[in-house]
């Protein structure tokens, strides 16, 4: 497995560019208001993880940053652009090409093997089957799948299908990945060599992490550490 790299002792914060803009945002179910006026930038190529304890909102404000929910106030803005603005199939046009999800659960297609699933993204953008399936063996390659292009999610351990979502996640090359308790689902093992992959991935594909986690351990190693409390950002 690729080795760790202690990359939050990099300094991110120089970057200029602001890959995500969330300002002022609410979201209420029912009479439930989740999230209460959050304001956050998160810098290109930036590990971020979001913590909180569970109700908190940190998955709700990951769907509004992600586009997978609307906001009821306030303005997301991601490479630039404001996705509010957006709707339809100019909104799915964006989030495949500019966003990329990692879940608990990995939602890999059973019927499809590693490079198929690897594959959607690109295909539904548009690439030509022969270049998807190229960057999708480079990525599983990469990723230390090289021998389970053909095995179908059922052949595959958790921690293998997991790196498969990944890949998944990557091969549109977007600019952000966003990544939802992406080892609670993994043992010990499995979730060691998860942290220290993405670190590996920001330093070779630059990608931008935003992370929902549980895992303190992990949360600690981010570049920077979200912490949610009763639906706004605690700065205690």
């Amino acid at each position: 497995m690729i080795g760790f790299n202690y990359f939050n002792h990099f300094n991110y914060f120089n970057y200029l560019f602001k890959v995500i803009q969330l300002k002022n945002i609410t979201k209420s179910f029912g009479n439930l208001q989740v999230l209460k006026g959050i304001n956050l930038d998160i810098n290109d190529s930036e590990v971020v993880s979001i913590v909180g304890a569970s109700g908190a909102g940190k998955t709700t404000l990951l769907q509004i940053a992600g586009t997978l929910l609307k906001a009821d106030t306030g303005e997301v803005i991601i490479d630039g652009i404001d996705a509010n603005k957006l709707t339809g199939n100019k909104l799915a046009n964006f989030r495949n090409k500019k966003i990329g999800f990692v879940f608990q659960f990995h939602h890999l297609l059973p019927e499809f093997d590693a490079v198929e699933n690897v594959c959607i993204p690109a295909l539904i953008a548009g690439t030509p089957k022969a270049e998807a399936e190229a960057r999708a063996k480079e990525l599983l390659t990469y990723l230390n799948l090289a021998q389970r292009f053909t095995h179908k999610p059922s052949e595959l351990s958790g921690g293998e299908q997991q790196r498969v979502a990944i890949a998944r996640a990557l091969i549109n090359s977007p600019s952000v990945i966003f990544a939802d308790e992406p080892s609670g689902n993994l043992d010990s093992k499995n979730r060691d060599e998860l942290h220290s992959l993405l670190f590996d991935l920001r330093d070779k594909f630059k990608h931008t992490f935003v992370i929902v986690t549980h895992d303190e351990h992990f949360a600690e190693m981010s570049d920077r550490i979200i912490k949610i409390k009763d639906g706004v950002i605690d700065n205690a």
